[in-house]
């Protein structure tokens, strides 16, 4: 009985070993950073409906004044943080901390004003499209490959996007505009050194002086929705800092430990979440044009699930492979 109590305990071991050896591997590779990140972003449609109407610029103004003390409260948590001093010797950082900056400046006024000006649709749309710049951008910046399987989700999202383009006859300049920068977003925080706190801090750091002057402008003329707020209407523009924060911080740091190829795949997940919220939810208009549009694009969605599913398993077998040698 013993030495059977023992060899169960030695099998329990190696089984509880494998799970932590693999859950550290997903944390680790990015992919559940990735996937977290996006589901966020999937549902906060559901918060900016508490601010309907709301002007894009002040969004993005109150979301960086208020995102400056709780990126340095959340820094003093941060264990293996990059110090002040090696941040202010990596010029080269702090430089395209600025362009990053711009590109989710961008990226961030153009989805907060779909989604407070009832166009939730229009940003899913975008998010859909955003893959697509992902994946180019990989291939031809950091000379990443495709598979079978992410060459005919490439050309399922361009027929599903030309087919919409060629029935309305003019381009969703929204979509594109909002996609297209916050993929260069993700190109660029792959040549920033810092770590994913102090890269955040040092990009909303950039960006204060455009919004202190933004409010200060809004005021003077009358047109600031948070200064002649009620209390609690001000607490959900203080909120747009952790809500962009959090998935944001998931995000930056997946793209530290992933391919831009698998963030363009993982990223069906939040613009599938705000489609079915605008919907089913909020009832925005969903013709045959869009039926077929979408169609192809999520033919091109389980394309991409396939090659992921693929890649993932392919390395877990050869790190099983490798963990068993070891043994």
């Amino acid at each position: 009985m013993i030495i059977l109590f023992d060899s169960f305990s030695a099998y329990d071991s190696k089984v509880s070993l494998t799970l932590l050896v693999e859950s550290h591997m997903w944390a680790q590779s990015g992919v559940l950073l990735a996937i977290c990140s996006y589901i966020l972003w999937g549902i906060t449609p559901l918060f900016y409906r508490l601010l309907p109407g709301a002007q894009p610029l002040e969004l993005l103004a109150q979301r960086l004044i208020w995102s400056i003390p709780l990126l340095l409260l959340v820094r003093l948590f941060i264990k293996n943080r990059t110090r002040w001093r090696a941040v202010l010797q990596d010029r080269r950082s702090i430089f395209m901390c600025l362009f990053s900056s711009l590109a989710m400046a961008v990226s961030w006024c153009t989805f907060t004003y779909a989604l407070t000006h009832q166009q939730v649709l229009a940003a899913s749309l975008g998010y859909f499209i955003n893959p697509l710049f992902s994946i180019v951008l990989g291939v031809i910046f950091l000379k990443e490959k495709l598979n079978p399987a992410e060459k005919w989700a490439v050309i399922l999202i361009c027929a599903g996007v030309g087919y919409q383009l060629w029935m309305y006859g003019q381009l969703p300049i929204l979509a594109l505009v909002m996609g297209g920068a916050f993929a260069i977003y993700g190109l660029i925080r792959k040549f920033i050194r810092f770590d994913v706190i102090t890269s955040l801090f040092i990009e909303t750091l950039w960006l204060i002086p455009v919004a202190i002057g933004a409010m200060i402008w809004l005021i003077m003329r009358d047109e600031s929705a948070f200064s002649s707020a009620d209390n609690l209407t001000r607490f959900y523009y203080i909120l747009t800092a952790p809500v962009t924060i959090l998935p944001l911080l998931f995000f930056t740091a997946a793209i530290k430990r992933t391919t831009l190829t698998v963030i363009g795949l993982a990223q069906y997940i939040e613009p599938t979440m705000q489609f079915l919220l605008a919907v089913f939810l909020f009832h925005e208009a969903f013709d045959a044009v869009k039926g077929v549009s979408f169609s192809l694009i999520w033919l091109g969605l389980l394309c991409c699930i396939f090659a992921l599913i693929r890649k993932r398993l392919n390395a877990l077998k050869i790190h099983k492979g490798q963990h068993s040698q070891k043994i």
